[in-house]
């Protein structure tokens, strides 16, 4: 059985939908925190591995069915919700919104207002920022950066060094 990571502080907060999330303290040193260090806040311990060293911290949220595992950290006001999936070394950061059925793994990055969601997929190296959208089926990996006001649905893939910025990607 895996040693408890985390505790809650006994601080619980209501987000407009009526979800009670209660803040996080970490029971043990892990890889960037220490035992002790008050983090963000989740809607149940289901939300987040007490395995690995995955962490969400500042205002950051978790609730729904999401999960978070591996080494994952989301941070800052970042919304991860719905069934959606956060794990291997992956970073969610800024006021980023991952939701729905969307996952997010790997060394993927989702920042600043972007949102990923549906059965979206970012992973690799990919870095979704700025206000993109990757939502659908679509599926970014590899170096791909898409960012500014770029939305890419439907069932687009972009790989490898692709970089949408302020356009349309989808697939017909």
């Amino acid at each position: 059985m895996t040693k408890k990571k985390y505790e809650f502080t006994g601080v619980t907060r209501t987000i407009p939908d009526g979800t009670i999330l209660h803040e996080i303290r970490l029971l043990r040193d892990i890889e960037w925190f220490q035992s002790g260090d008050v983090g963000g806040w989740i809607e149940s311990e289901d939300n987040l591995s007490h395995e690995g060293d995955c962490w969400v911290f500042g205002s950051a949220e978790v609730s729904g069915s999401a999960r978070m595992f591996g080494s994952a950290v989301m941070s800052s006001d970042a919304l991860v919700s719905g069934s959606a999936r956060v794990y291997g070394e992956a970073r969610v950061f800024g006021e980023a919104r991952v939701y729905g059925s969307a996952c997010v793994f790997g060394s993927a990055e989702v920042s600043g207002s972007a949102e990923v969601s549906g059965l979206a997929r970012v992973y690799g190296e990919a870095r979704v920022f700025g206000e993109a959208q990757v939502f659908g089926r679509s599926r970014v990996s590899g170096d791909a950066n898409v960012h500014g006001g770029a939305h890419v649905f439907d069932e687009a893939l972009l790989l490898g060094l692709a970089d949408e910025n302020e356009q349309e990607a989808k697939d017909d």
